[in-house]
């Protein structure tokens, strides 16, 4: 199995990205790249192949890639993104998920998904109904994976900027998050709430190993509580722009 990531280095512009939920404060774009660096270095040091998409400066928002595209297996499913700011990052995603052989499917107008909302447990994607992601786009989501044997559930999203602001899941799939950024917790069948806002995100790098952010110590040592070999990048500048480890990157494993 290859483990691969696809991310976009941030543009210098990262500083104009959209805002929802957080008020608006300077953004070190010098300090944004290195951190994108030690990102990437994270992954690398697990053993996973990094496929840099090309630049997009045009786009603030282009760094946070996740948002472009959802892969199911051999399926990618193109978002159609909530903000029209955004719609430009996505042609030059597509070629390079073409390149890795998947089959592409398209999130079509009127319906709006941002993959941001889109939150996968074993055959079980949670999908935020956001300020992005509207029930079209949920139902359009719903016919393209069904086949595969995917189940779709919505999920009311109202206090923070997509679904995966708030919770994120854990390998052995606890879904962890802040309990009082969710609509309703109980959607969840099994949910540990963290103590911190930016301890909610994290991503399976494999092995026991959870990537998360270093403005999380409490809820880093809760993780390694559980046995889980916490990695820890600092990742402040998107933060200030409502990003998280999450939505810097988007994760594919394939088989040989």
């Amino acid at each position: 199995m290859t483990s691969r990531i696809l991310a976009r280095r941030p543009s210098p512009a990262l500083g104009a990205g959209e805002l929802t939920h957080l008020r608006r404060v300077p953004v070190d774009a010098g300090l944004a790249l290195t951190q994108w660096h030690g990102y990437l270095d994270a992954f690398r040091s697990r053993a996973w192949d990094v496929s840099e998409v090309p630049p997009a400066d045009e786009h603030p928002d282009g760094v946070f890639v996740e948002d472009a595209v959802v892969v199911f297996g051999d399926r990618a499913v193109i978002a159609s993104p909530g903000a029209d700011s955004r719609r430009g990052e996505l042609a030059t995603v597509m070629p390079v998920l073409d390149e890795l052989g998947l089959a592409l499917h398209h999130i079509e107008l009127p319906g709006t998904l941002d993959g941001g909302d889109v939150l996968k447990v074993g055959r079980t994607a949670y999908v935020g109904r956001s300020a992005r992601t509207n029930d079209a786009g949920v139902q359009q989501l719903r016919a393209i994976v069904a086949p595969a044997g995917w189940t779709v559930v919505g999920v009311p999203v109202t206090k923070v900027l997509h679904l995966k602001s708030a919770v994120t899941a854990l390998p052995d799939g606890t879904i962890i998050g802040r309990g009082d950024a969710l609509d309703d917790p109980s959607v969840f069948p099994d949910f540990l709430d963290v103590p911190e806002d930016h301890g909610t995100a994290v991503v399976d790098l494999g092995d026991g190993a959870v990537l998360m952010s270093a403005d999380a110590p409490r809820t880093a040592a809760l993780l390694r509580g559980r046995g889980y070999d916490v990695v820890a990048v600092p990742i402040t500048e998107f933060e200030k722009l409502e990003g998280c480890v999450t939505c810097l990157s988007v994760r594919i494993r394939q088989a040989p």
